[in-house]
């Protein structure tokens, strides 16, 4: 199917926002993936989509935001305009005023752009999670309670308050709760957060956890009415089929996890259907309903349906594809075909005017390379102009 699409005003005033998993591929290193993010991070900057979230996971070999807040201030120092945040940060690994006084910084650092989303899963396997001492730091019974004093030490200092968060008392941080169950979603309706479901990777229950949220929601000081954002895969290349090629990755990573078996996202040709059961395939597709994979134009029609079946307020966008090229490329394409409005030249501090007068430049000195200069000043002269021009 052809990628083209007449110019046409955004199908939807949905917002689109990206979660990226910083995956680790198959002959690469976490500090690569890292600069991928941040070079992902930027084009989602440009190209007008809202949030930039990253995800709390440890010991997995495939994904490299395992410090998460370390990354978010990676991201939001490379980026001018876009929100930035946590989808999720995993509260019971943590103490509650360790995460406020994380995201206080960043908030401080980064104001009006923080987000913190919060999930109770350990984001790991249990004898990590035993080894980041979660089992000192809270269990599940707990989350809601740790989401009450982690929202208390946002709030302003009280006389007498024997513990704060410094920084973090006063600050607008607004908090989500994720999740990929009902449990969440009635914890989100009932504090009367934002909910984002995680549909990407467990769609089970999403229809039944939107509607309890939205039947059962309490407005609060941060929210007056139900906000949901759905989670979905999305991949877009020239065509569909080679979009379903790039999915491939995807599905190799999911049929292993249905077998135990997790590591770097694989090239797409790794993946050889004869290699799985049919029961590990049928795992890993239904993990992967949640997805629009194709041309621009089905991508679109595929998110534009899954909208009018969730009446979701926010998508939320992830694509763990091998190359890179081709992921930034599937972004840019995503945001062309939504319609997005991306950043203007002037609004990145780069002027109109500067670039005239460069363009200008690089005139010049193509004609002065045509010219035979014989004189040994103005030759000097000319290798000087020619070096101003092109610094190192």
């Amino acid at each position: 199917m052809s990628n083209s699409l007449s110019p046409s005003p955004s199908p939807n005033s949905i917002p689109l926002s990206v979660l990226d998993l910083a995956p680790v591929t198959a002959g690469s290193t976490p500090a690569d993936a890292l600069r991928n993010t941040r070079e992902l991070a930027q084009l989602a900057d440009r190209s007008g989509y809202t949030r930039f979230w990253l995800a709390e996971h440890h010991n997995m070999t495939g994904i490299a935001s395992a410090a998460t807040a370390v990354v978010i201030a990676h991201v939001a120092g490379a980026t001018e305009r876009i929100r930035v945040g946590a989808g999720g940060i995993m509260l019971p690994n943590h103490a509650p005023l360790v995460i406020a006084e994380q995201f206080g910084t960043l908030e401080s650092l980064f104001p009006g752009r923080i987000d913190l989303g919060l999930g109770r899963a350990p984001g790991t396997d249990q004898n990590t999670a035993r080894a980041l001492r979660r089992h000192l730091a809270g269990s599940d019974d707990n989350f809601p309670q740790d989401v009450l004093e982690l929202q208390s030490y946002f709030q302003p200092v009280q006389p007498n308050q024997a513990v704060r968060a410094v920084p973090g008392a006063g600050l607008d941080v607004p908090i989500w709760l994720l999740g990929s169950s009902l449990y969440s979603a009635e914890l989100a309706a009932h504090l009367g957060l934002p909910f984002a479901f995680a549909s990407h990777f467990a769609p089970r229950f999403l229809f039944k956890a939107i509607d309890l949220y939205r039947s059962r929601f309490q407005p609060s000081a941060q929210l007056d009415k139900p906000y949901v954002a759905v989670a979905a895969n999305a991949i877009a290349a020239d065509t569909d089929a080679e979009a379903h090629r790039l999915l491939r990755s995807l599905r190799l990573r999911f049929a292993g996890m249905a077998r135990g078996v997790r590591g770097q996202l694989q090239a797409p040709d790794a993946f050889v259907e004869a290699d799985w059961s049919a029961a590990e395939l049928a795992f890993a597709d239904e993990s992967l309903a949640c997805s629009a994979v194709g041309s621009p134009s089905t991508v679109r029609e595929g998110l534009q349906a899954l909208i009018e079946r969730t009446g979701a307020d926010e998508l939320v966008l992830t694509a763990q594809i091998f190359d890179h090229a081709a992921r930034l490329k599937s972004f840019e394409l995503i945001a062309q075909a939504w319609g997005l409005t991306g950043t203007t030249a002037a609004e990145l501090g780069t002027s109109e005017d500067q670039a005239a007068l460069i363009e200008a430049g690089r005139h010049i000195q193509d004609e002065l390379a045509r010219i035979d200069i014989t004189d040994d000043n103005a030759s000097a002269d000319a290798k000087a102009w020619r070096e101003s021009q092109n610094p190192s």
